[in-house]
Formats: C-alpha cells, sequence, structure tokens
C-alpha cells in the first residue's frame, strides 16, 4: 500500500516553512485527514482518497504551471491544503445491496456525509487553514474558488470566480489541477470501503 500520509508530510515540510505551518500539520493529524475518501462515491472514495487527491493536486499543479518565478510555497499550500474542508466530514456507514451471485440482500460499507461544520466548500479550507496560519491572498483565493463550476456560489449566478480567476491567476491553476487529478488521474479510485461499489 503506498504511504500516502508520508508523501504528504514529506512535500509539506520541505515546501511549506511560514510560521503557523507546523501547528497547522499538528492539527491535521488529530482529524481523519490522512484516512478520509476525497468523495462519497466519485473520485477517491476510498481509504486515503482525500490525501491521495492532495498528492495528484499537487502533482498535477507542479508539472501542468510551474516554473521558477512561481512560488513553489503557494503552489504546496494552494495543492495539498484546498480540501481540507473534508476533514471529518465523512462516515462510514452500511446499506443493504443484493448479492446478483447469491440473490442474498448483504450489508456493505459506503460513505456519506457528515458535515459538522457547514460552512460552504472552498471558504471553509480558507477558514480552517486561517486558524492556524496566514495564508497569502491570491492563496485564499486560489482555496476558495478551486471548486470552479461545481460551486453552488457560480451555479447560483455569481460572478465572483470569474473576476477571481481574472485577478489571480493562481485561481485558475488550481482549479485546473483539481480537474486534471479528479477526472484524469484518479478515475479508477471511486470506489468505497472493501471494493464494494
Amino acid at each position: 500500500m503506498t504511504d500516502y500520509h508520508a508523501q504528504f508530510v514529506d512535500i509539506y515540510h520541505k515546501n511549506i516553512t511560514r510560521p503557523g505551518a507546523d501547528r497547522l500539520l499538528a492539527w491535521l493529524e488529530t482529524t481523519d485527514f490522512f484516512t478520509a475518501p476525497a468523495s462519497t462515491r466519485f473520485h477517491g472514495a476510498c481509504p486515503q482518497g482525500l490525501v491521495m487527491h492532495s498528492l495528484n493536486v499537487y502533482q498535477a499543479l507542479m508539472q501542468h504551471f510551474y516554473t521558477d518565478d512561481e512560488n513553489a510555497e503557494s503552489f504546496a499550500v494552494c495543492a495539498l491544503l484546498h480540501d481540507v474542508c473534508k476533514a471529518n466530514f465523512y462516515k462510514v456507514s452500511t446499506r443493504n445491496v443484493k448479492n446478483d451471485e447469491t440473490g442474498q440482500w448483504e450489508k456493505v460499507p459506503f460513505y456519506q456525509i457528515e458535515d459538522q461544520f457547514p460552512y460552504g466548500h472552498g471558504e471553509k479550507s480558507v477558514y480552517l487553514i486561517e486558524r492556524l496560519m496566514r495564508l497569502k491572498i491570491e492563496e485564499a483565493v486560489a482555496i476558495r474558488w478551486h471548486m470552479g463550476g461545481f460551486d453552488d456560489a457560480v451555479r447560483g449566478g455569481s460572478y465572483a470566480a470569474s473576476d477571481a480567476y481574472n485577478a489571480y491567476p493562481l485561481a485558475v491553476k488550481l482549479h485546473t489541477a483539481d480537474l486534471i487529478a479528479t477526472y484524469l488521474m484518479e478515475q479508477d479510485t471511486s470506489r468505497v470501503p472493501n471494493g464494494h461499489q
């Protein structure tokens, strides 16, 4: 099994050195961030899916958008921490599913949302990070709008995402890296615990 936790911590320590970084990582260690899924049934719907997704976004961001004049710390902050809002967000439950081979009903595990702090998505990540470590304006905007057109505010007709993308290229890059990770790198990880669909 790949040690996503160790990979995350290694990249984090090498790149994120600003005040509060150690406290933020220590807080993450008290949550289920390193064992949680990234979604209930789509990308990364498996144990460690959230940390795996964060690493994939980092890889996509660095591979497709990093140049020597970019800020490596900002890229690491945005990629690794954009979905901290999903820590302590999912729980494993069970449901009855009919086994096609035996015709018997069986209890199978699945992920469901149990949001203990309903504060949105990107804005919740920004809030949780800022409690322990300051973000630069472009980082906060990028994390806030990393969902792009999938964000409820955008679907409701807001121009704020477009304004954010026009003003802060990092926001466009993070959103694009998130799409690459979700739809191109993680399509074979759409499973719930124990491999049940």
